[in-house]
């Protein structure tokens, strides 16, 4: 494999670490991405003692005091279509974007696989991640290595003639270039979802949970032209937990405070009654939107020809409240809507506040 001076040889790797700030365990999963900006971000003391005569701060009474990571990788959203697919499929990213409890994928039939992710608590759940900037001399990769990685935030995003998305914003607890760099292998193919597999978006319905899948009976399909969909979700942390003895390296990140999942469906203002006067009457409702897409080959994750068994994403929301539905009148165009929601626990006590399912070939253990 050739090495460019550019981007072109950049890559990313990471694995579940067993501790927080863990460094020694070699990353294994490689994703092709769109765009990282991992910052290493110490914090600098100047010394404020006067001596007569100094005016500037001097080189030598200026330190660094703790050490402090923050980024964001954003990648498009594969299928999970090669044999096995530990990094071809998006389940590990799921299950450290939510706290999922998931560890190993269901067997479906064959060699269709399922996971059903949901919120849950993320301590304890972090990561090694590694990445592959190449510089112009040599030229050669060079290895920066995160430790302590924990997934603060998430966005999955779609729009209309656009290849499904997810941007992950990741704290860290120190960067290390010693780290040697890991060789990147991935799995093929590397298939996509994308605004037209849009397969099922329905709202309303039942949502019901059993043997941890949630499922949705009689929603209604969604008639608005829905031309883009943004989920978010956030977990707040305490992320300055420093103290005496560690040599300016934090603690675990903790989860102090709610987290929310939020969203904003892009449409057209079609029809009052399914958007807006749900948002008026302050109804709570259900969502669920699937992703579904059979191989190049058009077979399904078990390999039978538009089998019943085809890769998919999907959401369940159980129950969601609209926040804002505006529709204004900015010129003789169609008019916009922006829709706003946000996704609460319908206290069924059985019900997560999202799920996230993947069917693929994804067997190993994540």
């Amino acid at each position: 494999m050739p090495t460019y001076a550019s981007g072109l040889s950049g890559q990313v790797g990471t694995i579940t670490a067993p501790s927080y700030g863990d460094s020694a365990t070699t990353v294994t999963h490689f994703y092709e991405f769109l765009s990282e900006n991992f910052v290493f971000n110490p914090s600098w003391l100047d010394g404020m003692g006067l001596k007569a005569g100094q005016a500037y701060n001097r080189a030598a009474r200026t330190v660094q005091s703790r050490f402090d990571v923050n980024g964001d990788i954003t990648m498009e959203h594969t299928i999970g279509s090669a044999s096995n697919a530990v990094a071809d499929s998006m389940g590990f990213w799921w299950k450290h974007a939510l706290g999922s409890s998931v560890t190993t994928p269901t067997l479906v039939t064959g060699t269709a696989y399922k996971q059903n992710h949901t919120n849950g608590s993320k301590a304890g759940l972090y990561a090694t991640l590694q990445v592959g900037r190449p510089q112009v001399s040599g030229p050669t990769v060079q290895p920066f290595t995160y430790t302590g990685v924990k997934v603060t935030q998430w966005d999955f995003d779609c729009k209309d003639n656009q290849i499904a998305q997810l941007k992950l914003t990741c704290d860290g607890q120190t960067e290390l270039t010693s780290v040697a760099l890991a060789a990147a292998s991935y799995p093929t193919p590397n298939g996509l979802f994308t605004f037209s597999d849009a397969s099922v978006f329905t709202i309303g319905g039942t949502a019901s949970t059993a043997a941890g899948e949630t499922t949705v009976a009689s929603g209604v399909s969604v008639t608005s032209r829905v031309n883009g969909i943004t989920i978010t979700g956030a977990t707040p942390m305490k992320v300055d937990r420093y103290g005496l003895g560690n040599a300016g390296l934090k603690g675990e990140p903790i989860e102090n405070a709610i987290p929310t999942i939020t969203g904003t469906l892009s449409t057209e203002f079609f029809s009052r009654t399914e958007f807006y006067d749900v948002f008026k009457a302050n109804t709570t409702t259900t969502l669920q939107l699937d992703f579904t897409k059979f191989d190049a080959s058009g077979n399904d994750a078990n390999g039978v020809a538009s089998g019943p068994n085809p890769y998919r994403l999907s959401f369940i929301l159980p129950a969601v409240k609209f926040k804002n539905a505006d529709a204004k009148i900015n010129g003789p165009d169609v008019i916009p809507q922006n829709v706003q929601f946000q996704a609460y626990d319908d206290g069924s006590g059985t019900n997560p506040v999202i799920q996230v399912k993947l069917v693929s070939k994804e067997s190993s253990a994540i």
